[in-house]
């Protein structure tokens, strides 16, 4: 028997059930259970406390319909919610419990995620409370269509997992081995698949939103693009190797009164590369809004320079 391959076998799981314990530890103080009730029926999921206030972060979709309902914490703690705040576009909803007791969980930045990481999910699956699975981070840059009534958002950067994600995990943790809040549940997307919203600068922005005033601000220009390449010189002076052709401009929009036409191709707004949708949308949020945003596109083989000024999005 090959005793020295066991012991750094044993080692390893050693360290990989440490880790998974001290995240466990930390986490489940924090996360609560969601029992919702609206016109459709009742409803169940998770959410995570984010303030010393008393905020809790879930997904839009689990609060959907409801201003209100009941928390119930891993210390067998139950108290009434109300909802503060919901954005369907980022399936992020903010809620708050009338009597606060569970500590905050620190929220990290997805941003900095390697593939193959380890990841912790807490949340309360199939109504059991409390529940905790681990996975690694096993795709990065995926995309969640999010619908409003009849406006459709691409939530981008959503990260994949394979930790088990079950029914009444949305709106619950995902850490990283730190015990760092890293995406909120969101989805089973299919056996061994599981996705998560990521907490970075965006959504960090968003839960401000939505604390502050309930709701989440838009800015829209009114244009729409699809990806393309660009031509190989340009592609290498620029650092890029794509850019939006715009498909369509809404008549009396800011893209139009800027002069943005058909056929153009956005290369950078505010002098941020633009070579996704998702990159574009990223920009579209409250600051925006009335606010002068230069951009430039490429025009029948020439640089032009136009100013754009974002209205809300009703």
């Amino acid at each position: 028997m090959d005793t020295e391959h066991t012991d750094v076998e044993g080692r390893a799981l050693d360290a990989y059930s440490r880790v998974v314990t001290g995240v466990a530890a930390a986490l489940l103080p924090s996360v609560a259970a969601l029992g919702v009730r609206t016109a459709r029926g009742a409803g169940a999921g998770s959410a995570v406390t984010f303030t010393d206030d008393g905020f809790l972060i879930t997904n839009a979709h689990v609060v959907a319909g409801a201003t209100g309902g009941t928390a119930t914490f891993a210390d067998g703690t139950e108290t009434r919610f109300e909802v503060a705040g919901a954005d369907a576009l980022s399936d992020l909803a903010v809620v708050r419990v009338h009597h606060p007791s569970a500590p905050a969980a620190p929220l990290g930045d997805a941003d900095g995620l390697r593939i193959g990481q380890l990841v912790v999910a807490v949340g309360n699956p199939m109504g059991l409370a409390g529940s905790v699975t681990a996975g690694v981070v096993s795709g990065l840059g995926r995309s969640l269509p999010a619908r409003d009534g009849r406006r459709v958002r691409i939530i981008d950067d959503v990260i994949q997992t394979d930790a088990a994600l079950n029914p009444g995990n949305s709106g619950g943790a995902l850490a990283d081995a730190t015990g760092t809040v890293v995406g909120v549940n969101t989805a089973v997307a299919g056996y061994g698949l599981g996705l998560a919203v990521p907490i970075n600068r965006t959504t960090r922005h968003i839960l401000g939103e939505l604390v502050a005033s309930g709701r989440v601000r838009r800015a829209w220009l009114g244009v729409a693009g699809l990806p393309v390449p660009l031509p190989p010189p340009l592609a290498d002076r620029l650092g890029q190797k794509l850019g939006l052709r715009v498909v369509e401009v809404v008549p009396t929009s800011p893209a139009g009164l800027a002069g943005i036409y058909l056929g153009d191709i956005l290369l950078t707004a505010g002098g941020t590369p633009v070579q996704t949708v998702q990159a574009l949308q990223r920009l579209m949020l409250g600051p925006a809004i009335g606010k002068n945003l230069p951009i430039t596109v490429l025009r029948r083989n020439a640089l032009v320079d136009v100013i754009t000024i974002p209205t809300e999005l009703e």
